[in-house]
C-alpha cells in the first residue's frame, strides 16, 4: 500500500466504502462502471491510464470476508469480479530452458502454480503463490493462452496403466507435472473464499 494512502486512512478513517464502480474482467482488465453500466449490468469501460492502473495494482488487497478492493486514499473501493481476483498469462520463458513456462498475473507478479483445474465452461484455473507473497491465490487463465496450455497437456498413460483413459496433466516443467482436477464455475468463489460481487452482497445485507 502506498504511504500516501496510509496517511489518508489515518486522517480520515471512517470514509464510507464504494461498491460497484470498479470491476476486474476475466482478461485481467480493470474497468470503470458508471451508473448506466451498473444498471445495465455491463462490464464498463477499460481503464487505460497507465498511472491509474499502477496505483490500483499497488493498493489492491482483500478484506477478512474475501472481498477484494482498491484502497483509493481513505476510501475502500470494492471490486466486482467477472470471475476470479487474479487473471494469469501463460508464456514460454525465453531466458531459460526451452520447455520452461511463466505465469504472470494482472499486477505483473510472477506465479508458482501448485494446482490446476478446468471448469464446466471451458476455463482453466491455477492456484499458487506469487513470488514474495505467502498467501495462496486463485486465478483464471487468460483465454488467449489456452492453446499454449493445451500444448503442455500430457495423458501420462505410463504412470496410470489401470486407467482406460489416462487423466490429463499439465506439464509446468519437466520435473513438475500438475494433475488437472475439474470444478464447476459456480463453485469457484465459495471453494476459494472470495466474494465475486461485494455490491450484490451489500445490497442484500441492506434489505435484510
Amino acid at each position: 500500500m502506498d504511504d500516501i494512502v496510509r496517511a489518508a486512512l489515518a486522517k480520515w478513517p471512517n470514509v464510507p466504502a464504494c461498491y460497484g464502480w470498479l470491476m476486474l474482467d476475466r482478461r485481467g482488465a480493470w474497468r470503470m462502471r458508471d451508473e448506466a453500466a451498473q444498471r445495465a449490468q455491463s462490464l464498463g469501460s477499460p481503464v487505460r491510464h497507465a498511472a491509474l492502473i499502477a496505483f490500483i495494482v499497488r493498493n489492491y488487497d482483500v478484506d477478512e470476508h474475501g472481498r477484494w478492493y482498491f484502497q483509493n486514499g481513505p476510501q475502500r473501493v470494492y471490486l466486482e469480479l467477472e470471475y476470479t481476483p487474479y487473471v494469469v498469462r501463460l508464456a514460454r520463458d525465453a531466458d531459460t530452458a526451452r520447455d520452461a513456462l511463466t505465469l504472470t498475473d494482472q499486477t505483473d507478479a510472477s506465479w508458482e502454480p501448485v494446482a490446476c483445474w478446468t471448469d464446466d465452461r471451458g476455463a482453466v484455473l491455477f492456484s499458487g503463490h506469487a513470488h514474495g507473497d505467502a498467501r495462496a491465490r486463485i486465478a483464471v487463465l487468460h483465454d488467449h493462452d489456452l492453446d499454449l496450455f493445451a500444448d503442455r497437456l500430457d495423458g501420462d498413460a505410463g504412470r496410470h496403466p489401470d486407467h482406460a483413459s489416462p487423466p490429463l496433466q499439465f506439464v509446468w516443467r519437466r520435473d513438475r507435472i500438475l494433475p488437472i482436477a475439474t470444478i464447476r464455475a459456480e463453485d469457484v468463489a465459495a471453494q476459494f473464499g472470495f466474494v465475486a460481487s461485494p455490491a450484490a452482497l451489500a445490497a442484500h445485507d441492506a434489505h435484510r
